[in-house]
């Protein structure tokens, strides 16, 4: 790695009280070509990008990659950021979608809260709901799989 990497001890400290104060499991920045990833009881990892023309080494398999469930067919949606996943616009009111539900480009499948911020979810295609893979009310990570849409 060229150069010195742009963040310090006292960025991750401060990344790590931001996860104490919003209850989030991780936080993520990048800088240019860098970033830096906190998470609750885990590792705290910091990278930089490889060399050019260096692959990245895929992850090691781990213990019980078998029984992980097949993929999903279709259009998986999924969360674009770590929150708080909420199916319908405010308590008690009907999901903005549910299983069956045809839905267009750009409709709001749901609501991802993330320190405090309400961030509606639209839909990147047209289709059928065929399932929703997460709870009202409940925290989901980043990348994590929501809904998968036919």
């Amino acid at each position: 790695m060229t150069g010195k990497f742009p963040f310090d001890e006292d960025a991750v400290r401060k990344l790590a009280g931001i996860l104490e104060e919003t209850g989030l499991s991780e936080i993520e920045v990048e800088s240019g070509d860098a970033r830096i990833r906190v998470a609750k009881n885990q590792t705290v990892v910091a990278s930089a990008p490889a060399a050019a023309g260096t692959p990245a080494a895929p992850p090691a398999p781990t213990a019980g990659a078998d029984l992980e469930e097949p993929q999903e067919t279709g259009h998986v949606v999924a969360s674009p950021m770590v929150g708080t996943i909420y199916l319908s616009p405010e308590p008690g009111a009907a999901p903005y979608v549910s299983v069956g539900d045809k839905v267009t480009e750009g409709q709001t499948l749901l609501i991802v809260e993330a320190m405090k911020v309400m961030n509606t979810l639209p839909s990147p295609v047209s289709g059928v709901v065929r399932k929703i893979l997460v709870d009202d009310g409940h925290p989901v990570e980043f990348d994590e799989p929501l809904i998968v849409i036919e």
